[in-house]
């Protein structure tokens, strides 16, 4: 490992377990269908460098690829989405609810808010983006 651990998490059913070594960015929520449809809600996640990501197991991850680029990891055993990733920009977002507390994190933006669903009152305390 690269680093002392800044945070831990893990899927519902423990199968994948994680480490971040490196300081995670606060929480931005993203409201895009895409993100509403694969965690049920929408996606709210930190972010880390992938090197600062360690997974017990990186094969048992599943990445479904969404489009060119776009991938969600999630556990194929509880189904619990995990991570995501865009292009290779080196990052990876880290669905916030799978971190161990205390996290020490802030929701901060919400993006894609005009893709909200209709039954959710989006946060007026968050800057908020109708588009990227």
């Amino acid at each position: 490992m690269s680093g002392a651990t800044r945070a831990t998490g893990r899927c519902a059913c423990g199968a994948i377990r994680y480490e971040v070594t490196a300081p995670l960015r606060d929480v931005v929520n993203c409201h895009c269908e895409r993100c509403r449809r694969v965690t049920g809600h929408f996606m709210a996640a930190g972010q880390v460098r992938d090197d600062a990501l360690v997974v017990t197991d990186p094969g048992a991850v599943a990445w479904w690829e969404a489009a060119p680029g776009v991938r969600y990891g999630f556990c194929p055993i509880c189904g619990s989405t995990l991570f995501w990733r865009a292009g290779a920009r080196g990052l990876t977002s880290i669905a916030a609810g799978t971190l161990d507390p205390p996290t020490g994190l802030t929701t901060t933006t919400a993006w894609y808010v005009a893709d909200a669903s209709d039954y959710h009152r989006l946060d007026p305390g968050l800057v908020q983006h109708r588009h990227e």
